[in-house]
């Protein structure tokens, strides 16, 4: 008796579970796109990321693939998730190099490492990357409409850069390693031009020399 019940309990779960499975895969190309697009819409990414996630997986060579694989994306920026949405955003623009969405998403590319970016003692490698990128919009597409914008991020990008070269100058010339000093405030003058940062190089570079010659001359 107790065999029977168990029996009957497994094949009833199991029936439920391929019910389930059947409803599921009744689900349209144009039924995900829908049910993706209301949760972006009420910022429900994840399961957005979800549903356009099913939609790439079922229909791989539907119309829609291409816009799930960007929105897939774009929910992961939504959601912060810088490192999953530029692994995403890369991955859109290796498979289709010539979409015309390409631009927008160098752009956001861009922004993801713009937005890892730390404080000014920290690691800069995400300026860079940002940087780099913002340039690769201008050069690739200077006509596109996001390109004003990488012009802007690719200034605050330089700012954050000239301000860090400007944080490990003064921090040598608070440590009383003049020459070292010296040496990061030249080269603020010559890789930042119309920055702050350059402007404030130059007064201090009359210090390093004053400094480093009133040492020699105690020699």
């Amino acid at each position: 008796m107790k065999k029977l019940l168990i029996i009957i309990l497994v094949m009833s779960f199991c029936g439920c579970t391929l019910l389930n499975d059947s409803y599921e895969a009744e689900k349209t190309a144009e039924q995900l796109v829908s049910e993706g697009s209301e949760a972006f819409m009420n910022k429900n990414f994840k399961n957005s990321i979800e549903s356009f996630t099913t939609l790439k997986d079922w229909y791989p060579f539907s119309k829609y693939a291409i816009l799930a694989e960007l929105k897939i994306a774009d929910a992961h920026y939504e959601l912060k998730e810088y490192e999953e949405a530029i692994f995403a955003y890369s991955d859109f623009e290796k498979l289709h190099p010539r979409n015309e969405a390409v631009p927008y998403v160098i752009y956001r590319i861009g922004l993801c490492w713009y937005n890892r970016i730390d404080t000014i003692d920290r690691n800069q490698e995400p300026i860079i990357k940002s940087l780099n990128q913002f340039k690769r919009l201008i050069d690739q597409f200077p006509d596109s409409s996001f390109a004003i914008n990488a012009k802007k991020n690719i200034e605050k990008c330089i700012s954050q850069l000239a301000s860090r070269e400007l944080y490990i100058a003064n921090f040598y010339l608070k440590s009383e390693n003049y020459k070292a000093a010296l040496k990061r405030f030249e080269y603020i003058i010559s890789n930042f031009s119309d920055t702050v940062e350059r402007q404030i190089a130059l007064k201090k570079i009359s210090i390093c020399k004053e400094k480093i010659n009133g040492l020699e001359k105690n020699k």
